[in-house]
């Protein structure tokens, strides 16, 4: 196991040197820049901010230098808001956006492996039909127009929730529910065919022979079986939720880092948005080596040479 988690972190190297290198040459040759509205600057200046944050020299050599930092745990200074470094912004947001993802995955693993599972044992029956249907429209309608109808419902019109902000319990249940009711869906479909298959699988007619109890052999033998799928799943949906919340975060004005994302990106911040952009992709190569390591713990079929 030790061997293998180490030859998994050594071919990440690569992977994140080339996000890291993509991602700079796209925000370097995408139109615009940082100083892009101060045109009031004289050209000097302009010229001495261009040094300043490195920006006066070519794009392979910023793309070095940017990478030598990075390996030193720099980030780098944010361009917009300097009073900051994007290593504080990060550890400002970071907090939120951690607490609103994990929040909404932990609902949606719950709600969503119950509904498949009872969809499951009641196939082809109404509420079977039902849960499918409402999955279908979790999947098919995105959260950015789910969580305007939930503020205006719950908040305007029936004035029961706050619709914007970070604090107690009454401001995160709005954006959780808004961010977990895709993975929901997508749980549920997982868990409803995951499970279905299970139940027809030898040795679970095996188990009832033998006169166990239904509800014995659904969550001493099927249920372990029939969420590995979802296990899998988790990985990417984790680190997906997290990203994902950058949509829900500005809607709510939520303090995270997905806020600090777009507003970096619409002001060409570089520092500020390359940070984010390595986050992330860290976050979804280490959640796919904790999915893996954990698959071969509960599947005894899968063997880590």
């Amino acid at each position: 196991m030790t061997a293998f988690i180490m030859r998994r972190l050594l071919f990440a190297i690569p992977t994140l040197l080339a996000i890291i290198t993509l991602s700079f040459v796209l925000m370097h040759t995408a139109p615009g820049g940082p100083f892009d509205d101060d045109a009031s600057l004289e050209p000097e200046i302009l010229e001495n901010l261009k040094s300043a944050y490195n920006l006066d020299k070519p794009v392979p050599v910023q793309l070095l230098m940017y990478i030598g930092n990075v390996l030193q745990g720099d980030l780098g200074p944010s361009i917009i808001r300097k009073d900051y470094s994007v290593n504080e912004l990060l550890s400002l947001g970071l907090p939120v956006s951690l607490s609103l993802g994990l929040k909404a995955i932990s609902l949606a693993l719950i709600l969503g492996g119950l509904l498949g599972s009872y969809a499951a044992l009641r196939q082809n029956s109404a509420a079977d039909y039902t849960i499918m249907t409402l999955s279908m429209s979790g999947i098919a309608v995105p959260n950015f127009v789910v969580a305007p109808i939930m503020t205006l419902f719950f908040g305007v019109y029936l004035n029961l929730l706050p619709v914007a902000g970070w604090g107690d319990l009454r401001h995160q249940i709005l954006p959780v529910v808004a961010l977990a009711l895709p993975q929901v869906a997508i749980i549920a479909r997982l868990m409803r065919g995951s499970m279905i298959e299970v139940l027809r699988s030898n040795y679970i007619r095996t188990a009832r022979a033998k006169g166990l109890s239904p509800r014995r052999v659904i969550m001493r033998h099927a249920l372990p079986a029939a969420i590995l799928p979802v296990i899998s799943y988790l990985g990417p949906a984790i680190a997906g939720v997290i990203t994902g919340s950058v949509v829900i975060e500005q809607i709510f004005e939520l303090p995270g880092v997905g806020r600090y994302f777009i507003q970096g990106a619409i002001d060409r911040d570089y520092p500020l948005v390359m940070g984010i952009v390595i986050f992330f992709a860290g976050a979804v190569i280490f959640m796919n080596l904790l999915v893996d390591i954990l698959y071969g713990f509960l599947d005894p079929k899968v063997k880590v040479e």
